[in-house]
């Protein structure tokens, strides 16, 4: 794998938006409701049809603040454990916590995806599929497992999944740069291949 993927792939799985200043306030005056009190299937929407990256962000980092919520004060102290060893790079040590964490909680879609950000950076990559697999079943809108999906397949070689993989994340959320620029290098990859 080259070192290039692998911090790609673990922002996108980890990593937790920033919303651009004034973009919380912008939001608010076109949305009179607060972005709190928006139904997930809303804030959904909001990321599609939102008219630019800066106009989508108040809804991705709401959308993220919620798919890290596990409702257990117990699997939130395991999941910063778990961060916690991800970013000093013990792999070990995070896998014991997140499978703990998996059967606490196994609808909890953070634990899986966490979990697949190490199989991944360990190079387990059919296993960080599987829990990739167990992410998307219970949010199959979760844009950065599926981008995590075809970085992965394209590590893979396995360019028309990884394709597809791109696709389906912006079609979530179209304002997903990296995915584009995957998506578009894929693409003339393969374009070149029938030539």
């Amino acid at each position: 794998m080259t070192g290039f993927l692998r911090p790609l792939l673990l922002a996108a799985l980890l990593a937790a938006a920033a919303v651009p200043a004034g973009a919380a306030d912008d939001m608010a005056r076109t949305h009179p409701t607060s972005i709190h009190e928006l139904s997930t299937d809303q804030l959904f929407e909001m990321l599609k049809v939102a008219p630019s990256e800066a106009a989508a962000k108040p809804a991705e980092a709401e959308i993220l603040r919620r798919l890290g919520q596990s409702g257990s004060d117990t699997v939130d102290l395991f999941m910063s454990w778990a961060v916690s060893a991800i970013n000093d790079e013990e792999y070990g040590a995070a896998l014991d916590v997140l499978d703990r964490v998996v059967t606490l909680e196994p609808g909890y879609v953070e634990g899986w995806n966490k979990r697949a950000t190490v199989h991944f950076a360990q190079k387990e990559y059919g296993k960080s599929i599987a829990d990739i697999e167990r992410v998307l079943r219970i949010e199959p809108r979760h844009f950065g497992a599926l981008v995590g999906l075809g970085l992965i397949l394209k590590e893979m070689e396995e360019n028309e999944n990884a394709i597809s993989a791109f696709k389906a994340a912006l079609d979530v959320y179209p304002h997903l740069e990296k995915a584009r620029e995957f998506l578009e290098e894929l693409q003339k990859e393969e374009a070149g291949k029938s030539i």
